[in-house]
């Protein structure tokens, strides 16, 4: 498994001539450190006497960014094991007209598989900005530039996986899905410039 790797071994990985870990799997890879990075700035709060009344709150963010990060790690996996299948499904036979349409169906269904991961990837990553910006307006305010940091890498990943979830669409022959997918994907995109934009104006003007 790719999360399995030390650092090193994983660039590596990516770096070489085997299609996956790709695009998607990064995508998931960078919301994980947006995750990881959320829960330190809140463990870097609690147990701070100037942040007794934020406690509660800390904790219960450090619990719901350890799910997060949890949740995309799994995602890195998912990612490169549907662009297999897909590979997979190309390199089925063809001879007959029942093998081709057999083909064109076990392509299209594991193109939206490939499709449904990264959008919800994007669709986590959208959400877990809002946990970074009440962590960087109620947390230990000397890890602020952190939670700048999570909440530009929570961005990137949502746009990376939303890019990989249109470049699959584009091979999708379900005019219905792909417009559905595509207004969610263009609304994710929106959401994450949008919210990332206005932790970082905010943060601009104190330091």
């Amino acid at each position: 498994m790719l999360v399995n790797l030390s650092v090193k071994d994983f660039l590596a990985k990516t770096a070489g001539n085997d299609p996956v870990p790709g695009g998607g799997s990064i995508a998931a890879l960078n919301a994980a450190i947006a995750s990881a990075l959320t829960e330190m700035v809140a463990n870097l709060t609690i147990g701070k006497k100037k942040y007794e009344d934020k406690e509660g709150l800390m904790k219960k963010i450090v619990a719901i960014t350890e799910n997060y990060r949890a949740s995309f790690m799994k995602d890195i996996d998912a990612d490169s094991e549907a662009y297999n299948n897909v590979f997979a499904a190309f390199k089925l036979p063809k001879e007959t007209d029942e093998e081709k349409t057999e083909r064109n169906n076990q392509i299209q269904e594991a193109t939206k598989i490939a499709a449904e991961i990264p959008m919800e990837v994007a669709r986590k990553a959208v959400d877990i900005m809002d946990v970074i910006v009440q962590v960087a307006d109620q947390g230990n305010q000397n890890a602020i530039t952190d939670a700048c940091v999570a909440i530009m890498t929570a961005r990137t990943a949502a746009i990376s996986a939303i890019l990989n979830v249109k470049i699959n669409l584009s091979s999708i022959k379900d005019i219905e899905y792909v417009a559905l997918m595509t207004q969610e994907a263009n609304y994710l995109e929106s959401e994450a410039i949008m919210k990332e934009q206005e932790l970082l104006s905010r943060v601009s003007k104190i330091l």
